[in-house]
């Protein structure tokens, strides 16, 4: 099953019949929301709000460990992401589309990053931690429709909540970074040690602040006026990429736990025994 993680509004189109909510109890406790499991052409998706049902929670707040729990122990193993982003790069513009493929970490360290420790100890490579299986499905979508759409970006996520000053925006470009957000970090490595396919469609939504025209810089209103206007095309995009076949088991991000254990698998008490089972389902 496919599980979709974003903003309240991507459950809210016509063409989605919600068939059960989930209230799911995880080992890490509540989800950001409870999961919507429904049909979308035919297809079974689950949904999930990132920031809560009201938008509740800020980038730092969000129970990240919970959230992708919740999808894999109901199903899903193909998981796509929708955030806003700023563009440190003058070609990626505001109402453009985004598939990051490299992730920067420059959050402080107030997220839970791992569903391992306390005893149980794995390392996962995430040298290339998103599925370019579904990264390649959602890029020949889009295109069909016409659209604009930048791959193979690098994503810079911060702590937030406040935006970024113009020296930050400035550091992360010359870092290497193409888009700067809040959200994908830990979920897309979490989504990895879950053994999820894991992708972000990023909608672009400003400049952030690296421009010297001030005129560009990110206000949140123009933020969130962009990402409404755009809503529509990103539930389109998922409605006609929900029903393109998929890659099963074959891809990488299925194995990415295949010899990551370090902790004898006999000194693991039952309660994490039950973690790996999931996690390695």
């Amino acid at each position: 099953m496919i599980g979709i993680i974003g903003g309240t509004g991507l459950y809210g189109m016509d063409a989605f019949e919600e068939r059960a909510m989930h209230a799911v109890a995880t080992p890490f406790g509540a989800p950001s929301a409870p999961v919507r499991i429904g049909m979308l052409g035919g297809t079974p998706v689950a949904f999930l709000a990132r920031h809560g049902e009201r938008h509740e929670y800020l980038p730092s707040e969000i129970n990240f460990r919970a959230n992708v729990w919740a999808l894999k122990s109901l199903g899903v193993r193909t998981l796509i992401g929708v955030s806003a982003v700023g563009s440190l790069r003058e070609e990626v513009q505001p109402g453009d589309l985004a598939l990051p493929s490299q992730y920067l970490d420059a959050t402080r360290g107030l997220r839970a990053a791992s569903f391992f420790g306390g005893g149980m100890v794995a390392h996962v490579s995430t040298a290339e931690p998103t599925c370019g299986a579904t990264a390649d499905c959602i890029a020949r979508v889009a295109r069909g429709f016409g659209w604009t759409l930048h791959t193979d970006l690098t994503y810079a996520c911060v702590e937030g909540p406040r935006l970024g000053t113009r020296a930050e925006s400035l550091m992360l470009r010359g870092a290497g970074a193409d888009l700067v957000g809040m959200t994908n970090v830990p979920e897309a490595f979490l989504a990895r040690e879950a053994q999820l396919g894991y992708c972000t469609i990023a909608l672009v939504t400003d400049y952030d602040c690296w421009m010297d025209d001030p005129a560009q810089h990110a206000s949140v209103a123009d933020v969130l006026a962009l990402y409404q206007a755009n809503l529509g095309r990103v539930q389109q995009l998922l409605a006609a990429v929900v029903q393109e076949p998929r890659e099963g088991d074959s891809r990488p991000c299925r194995s990415a736990l295949r010899g990551a254990l370090v902790t004898p698998r006999e000194r693991l008490t039952e309660a994490q025994r039950e973690i790996l089972a999931v996690l390695e389902s």
